[in-house]
């Protein structure tokens, strides 16, 4: 079957995605992308993340040594925002009032290391800011849900090449975690396990799609992955939160987290584009049994450096499709050298 048409369902969303395999040998005459200089210099003057820098409205960061965490200036939520008087009262033209805070957290004063590049204790660093951040967060009463997450690369809509990440807390569940929350808590009520614990389990059994683990945390491309080199980071116990693991614990995630970027980037030897986020229990005061705290890494490369995975068509109008198995995605990830490929 592996090597015909056929679907995978994700347990985790409760949908379904397309596997081809034989489109794999399809030849390419579809758009090639810039890759964007790889040169940066250590300070940028003009860029407004680094540090003494002016960014919107006059503001000047701090001459920071470490992490830096500030509200984002042009945030897409706000603690404030009022309920639209105009909203229509028809059933099928809805809307409601969306509260929320937004911060942007930069990794490190240098403009040019990217996460594979820092190493592990500036990691951990930036895993205990994410954790600090959103627990705070989280405490604020008509919050619901803090997403963290990382845009990397032009190609993923990043508009500044300072390695930074942003948290979005929000007043209602976002749509990915309604789904995330009725799957794991329908396994969870019927098994009496978590899902993503057994589903871990399960993975180690087969070791077809294990990318890297440890004591801790699992790396592997997932059953039912959608982008071609698609990354499931997941723990190995039933975890809330970031606020949930221990000091041993953020520095086996960092540890994975470092493994998967750099062989992202010795892929194609490039700094690999990718959206990475985190999957946390919604932040309602309720106890969440049912929860493994994980991370989603969606990259958009297909072939190449410069050759992407486009959503459209079919994709946009009927359901996800795949050319290239997670196995096969897997054996060439899990073939690359764990040292960066600078710094042969």
């Amino acid at each position: 079957m592996l090597n015909n048409p056929h679907r995978r369902y994700n347990a985790l969303t409760g949908e379904w995605v397309l596997v081809s395999p034989h489109r794999a040998k399809r030849p390419w005459l579809g758009q090639v992308e810039k890759l964007s200089p790889e040169t940066l210099p250590t300070y940028d003057p003009t860029c407004y993340l680094c540090p003494r820098n002016e960014r919107a409205g006059g503001v000047f960061n701090s001459d920071y040594s470490g992490t830096y965490v500030f509200n984002n200036d042009f945030a897409a939520l706000l603690p404030d925002a009022p309920e639209d008087a105009s909203a229509s009262s028809h059933p099928l033209l809805v809307s409601a009032p969306e509260q929320g805070k937004c911060l942007v957290v930069c990794f490190s004063p240098r403009h040019d290391l990217t996460l594979p590049e820092l190493e592990l204790p500036v990691i951990e660093n930036v895993l205990n800011t994410w954790t600090n951040e959103s627990a705070k967060l989280a405490e604020l009463d008509y919050i619901k849900y803090v997403q963290v997450f990382e845009n990397k690369g032009a190609m993923m809509g990043c508009s500044n090449p300072h390695p930074h990440s942003q948290l979005w807390s929000q007043s209602q569940l976002p749509n990915e975690i309604i789904k995330e929350l009725a799957t794991q808590t329908e396994y969870f009520n019927k098994n009496s396990s978590p899902l993503l614990v057994d589903y871990i389990k399960e993975e180690h059994k087969q070791k077809d799609r294990i990318l890297f683990s440890n004591d801790h945390f699992t790396a592997l491309v997932p059953f039912w992955a959608v982008w071609p080199f698609e990354v499931l980071v997941s723990a190995h116990r039933a975890s809330a939160s970031l606020k949930e693991l221990s000091s041993v614990e953020i520095s086996a995630l960092a540890e994975v987290f470092k493994q998967v970027t750099t062989r992202y980037d010795n892929l194609f030897e490039i700094s690999f584009p990718y959206s990475m986020g985190f999957h946390q229990a919604p932040a309602d005061g309720q106890p969440h049994p049912e929860w493994t705290l994980h991370a989603h890494f969606y990259p958009p490369l297909l072939r190449s450096a410069t050759v992407r995975k486009f959503m459209v068509g079919y994709e946009m109008l009927a359901m996800p499709q795949r050319d290239i198995t997670p196995e096969v995605a897997t054996e060439r990830l899990r073939s690359l050298s764990d040292i960066h490929y600078k710094q042969h």
